[in-house]
């Protein structure tokens, strides 16, 4: 069944960094300027993922394009996280709307993103497309979860959206610093890189499964099977 049309699903960001954030937008959004939309900021979110696609393609051949993908990053960070803040504090907020909104321009930005890291080559292609299908499971598995829970939960294991953007920030220094070298094992030619992609494709799946399991259970309480 639909929400009611003016009610807003409730927000739980449970992230390793949620409290530095919410700080920082709680700072930001009231000094946003009122011609300023809601749907501007998604648009400048969506911005930053087509900047760190192209940084990504043209790092190869210039590894400081690199600290061009991480604005991109920032840009969307800003964009994508102020545009709900910025709907309530102007009072504006269009719950069904907004949440579809930003929801279908956050995996648009996700795939724009993914494909750009692998076509750098600093991570192979292959292991890049598993690792946005495991995320993507993730990200299926919460708007479930939102609609069982009739809560949105933003972070699974203390792991957001934020928190991966700080990742790949992270992840994109060392690249500059320390390109991937390939190397062979067992016949298989990888980088460093490419192994904390594989770390990143298990513990998206591991999560879900235990995610899976948790909340099943929970439910199972909630709803216990009916005796004929």
């Amino acid at each position: 069944m639909p929400a009611e049309p003016d009610s807003a699903l409730p927000r739980q960001n449970r992230g390793w960094l949620s409290g530095l954030e919410n700080r920082a937008l709680a700072w930001l959004a009231p000094r946003v300027p009122a011609w300023v939309t809601p749907d501007q900021l998604t648009w400048l979110g969506l911005g930053g993922a087509v900047v760190a696609f192209i940084g990504y393609l043209l790092a190869p051949g210039q590894a400081a394009w690199l600290w061009v993908v991480n604005a991109g990053l920032v840009l969307n960070w800003l964009g994508d996280s102020l545009d709900g803040k910025v709907a309530r504090v102007q009072g504006i907020e269009r719950p069904r709307y907004g949440f579809f909104f930003d929801q279908s321009i956050d995996v648009a930005g996700q795939f724009l993103f993914a494909l750009g890291l692998g076509l750098s080559g600093y991570v192979r292609l292959d292991i890049v497309a598993l690792g946005l299908a495991a995320y993507l499971m993730m990200t299926v598995q919460s708007l479930l979860r939102a609609e069982v829970t009739r809560v949105f939960h933003l972070a699974t294991a203390g792991m957001g959206l934020t928190e991966v953007r700080c990742l790949f920030l992270v992840a994109n220094v060392v690249f500059y610093f320390i390109p991937p070298r390939p190397f062979e094992a067992a016949g298989i030619t990888a980088t460093y890189a490419d192994f904390f992609g594989v770390v990143w494709i298990v513990v998206n799946v591991g999560l879900y499964v235990l995610t899976m399991i948790a909340e099943l259970k929970r439910l199972a309480v909630e709803e216990p099977r009916r005796r004929k």
